[in-house]
């Protein structure tokens, strides 16, 4: 029997029962809790003026072979053995029967057997079941079944991998296991990394709610009843570059984004992924082929940027050639004339520049300094049909694979972080979140939908144009350094 003073000591500090009476199977020795973990249950068990749980909802979500399945095991046995009251129960839910029985519950079988202090209190270990008759505890693996579930009185219940309950019968199981008001300390438990945006709607929910409490730790969030943990990168020491670089080779980029860098992904980037080209490069220097520019500016908040892509006349297919992203600070605004400026007359001198497609907000200045050079500035303010416009269009190019691209990891980002909105009008780009950064999506919004309209209609060049106004005998653009670019017609 253990003494009052070690249960009191445990229940203090949580992560000291799990270290000196949890046990690895795999090891033999106790359990070492990674900082993730110990800071989660060192707010996992804070309880308010009236004694219930602050969070009886939690959430704990990273990266695939983080450890999470076996975390949930020793939040399971720590709930259960030191807070559960009279009569703990734990309830160890799935989508299926198997997964029941062959994930959480497994572990937790695993760790008694593993552990001395445990295996002596549990005589009795069933398929489905386990008892500890000192502590009055059980903890029991259910089917997704919400009609069995009905009328149960958990302690906790542990939900594993909820990105895959997509059904109404999951979410009417979800519903059932609602923490009970009659117990004190009582509470849901979600161990899962990200799912499938618009698919899996019920930890998409959570995740939003997570995000939207305050932080209380590095990718720890707390408020409104909830507790969550979300990290985008690794946690576990074994989880290091080289496996990192393994993953990379192994899964396909969606797969990778979803289940390793713990991101929801969506139909939409799926259709993303098969318009990469793996063997595709950005292009060099090529002065004949028509291209078209978008540039996204923004002086102190969010990124600027600039792509550069044509219209290929065999395939029917826009093609990214170039792209390049600045982002300034509230300390250390952008210098147009050192990023724009400087950028715009490089893909000039590089390919056929047919129009720099802009939005006037800001680059007023700029566009006057480099239309006097004879580079086509276009306007095209940010309105909401011009947006719906240029979202339309690049959703259609991606959806059709009418896109080709080459692999740019700051790119993948910033589309996997971009919303299409349906309205009345159309398809709108729309950021998943405030602090998202999606211009280089807009960006290359507005140069393919140009490249679209004017591309089928472009002529073949049969000799250079110059770039620049004439001085003297020689043009500008060729003064000393060979810059001669080709010209849409109006420059012929």
């Amino acid at each position: 029997m253990l003494d009052k003073d070690t249960l009191r000591r445990w229940r203090r500090r949580p992560a000291t029962f799990v270290e000196e009476v949890l046990f690895d199977p795999e090891t033999g020795a106790p359990y070492r809790l990674l900082p993730s973990e110990r800071h989660f249950l060192a707010h996992a068990f804070k309880t308010g003026a009236d004694g219930r749980l602050l969070y009886p909802e939690q959430v704990y979500s990273c990266p695939k072979k983080s450890g999470k399945t076996a975390f949930a095991a020793l939040h399971v046995l720590t709930t259960s053995l030191l807070f559960g009251g009279a009569y703990p129960e734990a309830t160890l839910c799935a989508n299926d029967y198997d997964q029941a029985q062959g994930r959480v519950f497994e572990a937790v079988k695993r760790i008694i057997e593993a552990s001395p202090l445990l295996r002596a209190a549990c005589p009795k270990i069933t398929a489905d079941k386990i008892t500890f008759p000192e502590f009055d505890a059980t903890i029991s693996a259910i089917p997704s079944d919400y009609a069995g579930a009905a009328g149960g009185n958990p302690t906790i219940s542990c939900f594993d991998e909820l990105w895959a309950y997509t059904s109404e019968r999951s979410r009417r199981l979800w519903d059932e296991m609602i923490p009970p008001p009659t117990r004190k300390i009582a509470c849901r438990l979600v161990v899962s990394y990200a799912g499938f945006g618009g698919e899996s709607a019920l930890l998409e929910e959570l995740y939003k709610r997570g995000l939207s409490q305050p932080q209380i730790g590095p990718d720890l969030y707390a408020g409104d009843g909830l507790l969550m943990f979300w990290s985008h990168t690794p946690v576990a020491p074994w989880q290091d570059d080289a496996w990192l670089a393994q993953m990379r080779q192994q899964l396909r980029p969606n797969a990778f984004l979803r289940m390793i860098e713990n991101r929801f992904v969506t139909t939409e980037s799926v259709w993303w992924d098969a318009c990469v080209d793996r063997n595709a490069k950005p292009v060099l220097i090529d002065k004949m082929m028509p291209v078209w520019v978008g540039v996204d500016a923004s002086v102190k908040r969010d990124t600027t940027a600039i792509v550069a892509v044509t219209f290929d006349m065999k395939t029917k297919k826009v093609r990214l050639l170039a792209h390049r992203i600045f982002q300034p600070t509230a300390s250390q605004p952008l210098d147009f004339e050192a990023t724009i400026e400087s950028s715009v007359k490089d893909f000039c001198r590089r390919f056929a520049v047919r129009g720099v497609h802009y939005d006037p907000y800001q680059m007023a200045a700029v566009a006057q300094r480099l239309r006097s050079l004879n580079i086509p500035m276009r306007e095209y303010p940010q309105s909401v049909p011009n947006l719906t416009a240029i979202g339309a269009n690049l959703y259609e190019l991606i959806k059709s694979g009418g896109l080709v691209i080459y692999p740019a990891d700051d790119l993948r980002l910033a589309v996997s972080r971009t919303i299409a909105l349906e309205t009345p009008r159309g398809i709108r780009l729309a950021k998943e979140k405030t602090s998202h950064k999606i211009d280089v999506v807009v960006a290359l919004a507005m140069a393919a939908l140009h490249a679209v309209e004017q591309g089928s209609f472009e002529q073949p060049l049969v000799w250079p144009i110059f770039w620049g106004p004439k001085v003297g005998d020689r043009w500008s653009g060729d003064a000393g350094d060979g810059a001669h670019l080709a010209r849409g017609p109006e420059y012929w």
